[in-house]
């Protein structure tokens, strides 16, 4: 019982420490005042000001563009990755293996940098674009690595199955694989959307001229001191962020029971 408490102690200051600078924004997302940190009363005004924000709304849409861009493509590259490194073999796979989930532990400055360097010595002109290919990088990762665990729960007779009966190898991916692989898929996607539309490290590094995402115009403005507008604008973008992780999670422990 005294152990139990500690660890019930343990977890209510672990909760506190993580949470507490987010509900102390969101309260101030909520003051009247423009520059005080004292409370003078509950105003909606900042949550209004930020619909009718041209700069936070044109970085919101290139957020949106860059996110949905590199989320569309890395499903599609990301899941026959999956796919290929664990129903074939060939030479080198260990390595290729490596390499691809590799961006999942190198630093978000190591391949900015990189990917930086790579674009002055190709004198490729930074833009919007290039900030999806960026983005690409570690989304395909992170597809990869959810779609990989949910092949692992698979039953791969059903291919064979399904081959045996006619199929050719892409009706058997269509029809039987892939609708099996589709909550990995998803779950997956919404991950590296929620990764993409809050990366502001590598995005800073390959933008181009009046590409500026969401995080990036935060940045920005908050140099010259936090207000409520910003504040309001935090809730909003941490209140989605949780939906999305939330609704993935769901998604990937419902296909794990269904799979059990």
């Amino acid at each position: 019982m005294k152990r139990f408490s500690w660890q019930g102690i343990f977890s209510l200051l672990m909760f506190v420490f993580m949470y507490l600078p987010i509900m102390v924004l969101g309260f101030y997302s909520f003051n009247q005042s423009a520059y005080s940190a004292n409370w003078q009363g509950f105003t909606l005004e900042w949550y209004r000001k930020l619909i009718s924000d041209e700069l936070i709304l044109a970085a919101l849409k290139n957020s949106l563009i860059v996110a949905l861009s590199a989320v569309v493509i890395s499903a599609v590259l990301g899941t026959l990755m999956a796919v290929g490194l664990a129903r074939y073999r060939f030479l080198g796979k260990g390595l290729y293996r490596g390499i691809a989930y590799l961006p999942l532990i190198i630093p978000d400055i190591a391949i900015a940098v990189s990917t930086l360097v790579f674009l002055a010595a190709f004198t490729i002109t930074p833009s919007i674009w290039t900030i999806v290919a960026a983005h690409i990088v570690f989304c395909l990762a992170y597809v990869g690595l959810v779609v990989s665990s949910r092949l692992t729960n698979l039953n791969p007779h059903l291919e064979e199955a399904a081959l045996d009966l006619g199929a050719t190898p892409l009706q058997a991916f269509i029809k039987v694989l892939l609708p099996q692989l589709m909550p990995g898929i998803v779950a997956g996607c919404l991950l590296a959307f929620i990764l993409s539309l809050d990366d502001f490290l590598i995005a800073s590094f390959t933008a181009g001229s009046g590409a500026n995402t969401l995080p990036m115009e935060i940045f920005s403005r908050i140099r010259t001191g936090v207000k409520p507008d910003i504040n309001a604008l935090s809730v909003i973008l941490i209140t989605v962020s949780a939906i999305v992780a939330l609704v993935a999670e769901l998604i990937r422990a419902k296909a794990g029971n269904r799979q059990k």
